[in-house]
């Protein structure tokens, strides 16, 4: 079956379009199609006035299969916006304050100069800052002391904070310093106190290092200018450079592995590794890469990129014999390669020396999108040695191609200015490893660029152009997310966002609830697989691949950092790695010291104590699903008739299951039926209780049953107006009961015991139990307690009543609702309600309660709306219920607390790194892992992470800059 026609019946998702005007659309243009139109035009102004026609048509036909020209071109080629169509540059920084140093670099503010006019035109920026003198080394003409790279280094990152970028692309900047500059270790830590954001890091680490570390041998760290207190008696070493102090390997090794580990920076880069492997290694000293890490760059170098998105190329996808075009791969490759050689003559240059640096070698960068899908539309593995077979034929195929298709333009146009064949295709060079009748050809007839592969990272490009395929080299990164969007009117709206190969399998009729094997996601992936992965593709590409190795918060040290050793061995040129952790996410940390307007610990019970022995994991990432899940096929549920033995009420309570298959120990395999929701159901059912059964469901959905216990356990305590008497399961024993709320639990409890859910709770995670602040609410004592309260009144129900938060502050000074109370005339069954809230205020982190507060926000009861004041504004609005009035009061509430946002959904710190919700969930869970990570710039959540070598909210979906 091929592709094109199953994709003519498949519309393209919200998102695609969403990301396609917000990124790329120009004037009048909607589709794809007219962005493609205009970019083929503009790159084929570049030809024979002749054969313009001729190669519009067939830069057209090349974007419509599957090429995709970096962000860049697609957003400002063909249009009047005075921007490069480069994505980044590297480019100098010598050890001069003004002007030029000895060599002739620019110095440091020259250089910061540069940087300015190259980041205003949309450009990022890389720099090798180890040219500037270390901290403490002798300025001659003050007879002063030098402050070092770092201290330079934030002014850079201020100048690009305050700058932003052609088409609102707001500046990137990677910092490198060599393993062997004396202020390396500074360097290391230098982003712990929150500044040099706008930078990515990474330390350019020798082979001689690194050979010290597997010898456990002393390094030298050093420099070409004289230390200060070394004025008169300091010798250099043969080589010139002076010795500042002598270290042991090991230990800078730790220092950069534990930074890595628990901050995500500073990346890795084996530059030994690299220049060995350039092409041009005759002619430039390559020291720094552009700052996704994809191409690494001489100074003034540029990256010209574009990719191949894979899927277009898989026919027959997920069917009996799934199989590969490489005719069609090929023609889309020599395209391609002609496309990008027309760029470095149809850009605008920010800088001069930028112009001469690309017309003298013509480096383009062509590199594939779609690696992961593809692999699973052809039914193998990404984590499999035969998918890292396929992938590395791909990348060698389209090395050949590309380095063919140069050639033939070096006969048409001229080789590039500075090449010479023999030193060219000397070993050990990139161009070494061409197939040996190639290697004559460009003997004989030249080439024309002097690089061609890169393999970048997508970012947006793959969604707006690639209907969210896997991003460049990695794997999908999950098959679902929700994606929020702010309106026009200011309001936000969620949508759901599909992986492209599981929306496709859907599509063509697969069982997304039960994905065959071959569906394997990033997190599902071992590290050293990941790794594995570009060792297979890297001896195909001549510059490098951006890669981003996510592994899970408690992957074990030690075998971090065999993953970067191992990336040397392989002959990787470096290596990036992410792993969610407490410190990136600024999880909020508690301690016991109360202070004096905390409630007191008068009993020394240690479960009311302000305490968490260990920063949890994200409440939300303990739910199976966000919401119901969607069960095409339907699902059983029990039933039980609520009839106390005085006729005051008379309902049904449903208790809805759902099964999942099981692994023994011994490797057999049994299913379980797991209860995921309740509700009542009748017209004598008391008011509120619904609300109870709605909130109880969410706990059921959590993988932790001893939350649930303690739900059930708090909700048995509640007592109502009255006791009553009710005929209990299984065998209809009659017994007292303190009311309607606590019967209630206590038959969802028989049911649940039934089903075995509170078998060997002792073996069970408690992910939610390690989440609480405490475990009891603690004592206020005589000091008295903070508390907020709002009256509430009801005209439809007779309701009139008190609502009461008490708060506690925090030892950071944040303020935190912690129990819920109610005073008044209102219906008693909302006590329980209370409690439930009350334990979920009691999670450290608040998405938790965010997300039940939203829920109930929606509640609605039979002729139980009204019309109320909305909080913080001056005007009424209609709320369906009492109910869900409540809940927008509690959530406003948190919102001055400066904890929820206008939509409930946490602000930085604690209970910012939730799973994304939607009010219809998946068959199959939601699969964007939980990580910490930066403040996202669209929703604010601590969940922006480094994503396939780009930015990425597991909170929103927002997708940053890259590509």
């Amino acid at each position: 079956m091929k592709l094109e026609n199953v994709l003519a019946a498949l519309p393209e998702q919200e998102v695609t379009i969403d990301v396609l005007q917000e990124k790329y659309a120009k004037g009048d243009e909607q589709t794809v199609h007219d962005v493609r139109r205009r970019v083929a035009r503009a790159l084929a102004s570049i030809e024979a006035p002749a054969q313009r026609e001729h190669w519009e048509a067939e830069f057209l036909w090349a974007m419509e299969n599957g090429f995709i020209p970096a962000g860049r071109i697609n957003s400002a080629a063909g249009t009047e916006i005075q921007a490069t169509l480069i994505n980044c540059f590297v480019q100098p920084i010598g050890d001069a304050v003004w002007g030029h140093d000895e060599n002739g670099t620019p110095g440091i503010y020259a250089a910061l100069q540069e940087a300015a006019e190259t980041m205003r035109r949309g450009g990022g920026v890389g720099y090798d800052f180890s040219s500037i003198r270390p901290k403490g080394a002798l300025v001659r003409g003050t007879h002063s002391r030098a402050s070092g790279p770092v201290s330079y280094m934030r002014v850079f990152d201020k100048s690009c904070e305050t700058l932003e970028s052609a088409g609102s692309r707001r500046g990137a900047q990677m910092g490198v310093l060599r393993v062997d500059h004396p202020d390396v270790e500074e360097f290391v830590h230098a982003k712990r106190d929150g500044s040099l954001s706008n930078f990515n890091m990474s330390v350019a680490v020798s082979d001689a290092f690194m050979q010290a570390v597997q010898d456990d041998a002393d390094f030298e760290l050093v420099h070409e200018v004289r230390p200060f207190d070394g004025e008169d008696d300091a010798q250099p070493r043969a080589d010139g450079k002076f010795v500042y102090r002598t270290i042991r390997a090991r230990e800078l090794w730790d220092q950069i592995m534990r930074s890595t580990y628990d901050h995500a920076e500073p990346g890795v880069i084996f530059i030994d590794r690299v220049n060995r492997d350039n092409n041009l290694s005759y002619c430039e000293t390559i020291e720094a890469s552009n700052p996704c890490g994809e191409q690494f760059l001489p100074p003034y170098g540029c990256c010209d990129l574009g990719s191949l998105n894979l899927v277009r190329f898989v026919s027959d996808p997920f069917g009996q014999a799934p199989s590969f075009d490489f005719e069609r791969f090929d023609r889309a490759v020599s395209i391609a390669i002609r496309a990008l050689d027309n760029v470095l003559d149809l850009t605008l240059w920010p800088l001069p020396a930028q112009d001469r640096e690309a017309k003298a070698k013509r480096r383009v960068g062509l590199g594939f999108t779609g690696l992961g899908n593809a692999l699973t539309m052809l039914k193998l593995r990404y984590d499999s040695q035969a998918g890292r077979d396929f992938a590395s034929t791909i990348a060698c195929r389209m090395r050949d191609t590309a380095y063919e298709t140069s050639v033939a333009l070096a006969g048409e146009r001229g080789a590039f200015p500075l090449f010479d064949a023999e030193q060219y295709l000397a070993e050990p060079h990139a161009a070494s490893r061409l197939p040996e009748p190639l290697k004559a050809r460009i003997r004989k007839e030249g080439i024309r660029n002097s690089h061609l592969m890169s393999i970048a990272p997508t970012g947006t490009i793959s969604i707006a152009f690639g209907g969210n395929s896997s991003g460049g080299i990695e794997p999908a990164f999950s098959w679902t997310y929700t994606r929020r969007k702010r309106m026009p009117d200011g309001s936000r709206r969620e949508y759901e966002v599909e992986d492209f190969a599981y929306r496709l399998f859907r599509h063509m009729g697969g069982n997304v609830a039960a994905l065959p094997d071959y569906f394997v996601s990033a997190m599902q992936i071992s590290a050293l697989d990941h790794m594995r992965m570009s060792a297979a593709v890297q001896p195909c590409v001549d510059s490098a691949i951006s890669k981003t190795v996510n592994v899970a918060e408690d992957y074990p040290y030690d075998e971090f950092k065999t993953l970067y050793q191992e990336a040397w061995k392989a002959g990787l040129k470096g290596i990036t790695t992410y792993r969610p952790n407490a410190v990136i996410g600024s999880v909020l940390s508690v301690s016991s010291a109360p202070t004096p307007q905390q409630p007191q610990d008068l009993t020394e019970d240690p479960d009311r104590r302000l305490r968490l022995d260990k920063l949890p994991r994200p409440a939300l990432s303990s739910l199976r699903w966000p919401s119901r899940p969607r069960l095409a096929a339907g699902n059983m549920a029990w039933s039980y008739m609520f009839e106390p033995l005085d006729h005051r009420v008379s309902f049904c309570i449903f208790i809805g299951q759902t099964e999942e298959t099981i692994e023994r120990l011994d490797g057999s395999r049994a299913v379980r039926s797991l209860p995921f929701e309740t509700w009542v159901n009748g017209n004598e059912q008391p008011r509120g209780l619904g609300a109870i059964a709605k909130a109880l469901s969410m706990d059921m959905r959590s993988n932790d049953r001893s939350w649930l216990k303690l739900k059930l356990d708090a909700l048995a305590k509640t007592r109502d107006e009255q006791p009553l008497q009710l005929p209990f399961p299984p065998e209809g024993e009659v017994r007292w009961s303190p009311g309607v709320v606590a019967a209630f639990a206590e038959i969802v409890r028989h049911r649940c015991e039934e089903l075995g859910t509170f078998d060997a709770l002792d073996a069970q995670p408690t992910p939610m139990l390690d989440a609480l602040m405490f475990r009891k609410e603690p004592k206020s004592g005589p000091l008295g307690t903070l508390s907020w309260t709002a009256d509430i009144s009801n005209a439809a129900t007779g309701d009139d009543f008190v609502l009461g938060v008490k708060e506690l502050q925090l030892p950071d000074g944040t303020r935190r609702p912690y129990s819920i109370w109610l005073s008044g005339d209102y219906p008693k069954v909302l006590d329980g309600l209370c409690k439930l809230l009350s334990l979920d205020m009691h999670v450290v982190d608040v998405s938790w309660v965010g997300l039940k507060l939203r829920k109930l926000r929606s509640f609605g009861e039979l002729n139980g709306s009204f019309w109320a004041p909305v909080p913080g504004e001056s005007r009424q609005q209609v709320y369906p219920s009492t109910v869900a009035y409540i809940a927008e009061l509690i959530l406003h509430r948190y919102k001055v607390l400066g904890l929820l946002d206008d939509e409930g959904r946490a602000i930085g710190g604690a209970g910012a790194l939730a799973l994304p919700e939607s009010d219809v969930a998946p068959a199959a869970p939601t699969e964007v892992p939980v990580m910490a990570g930066q403040a996202c710039p669209s929703c604010g959540a601590h969940a922006y992470i480094r994503k396939d070598g780009c930015m990425f909210c597991t909170a929103c979906g927002h997708q940053g800059e890259c590509g």
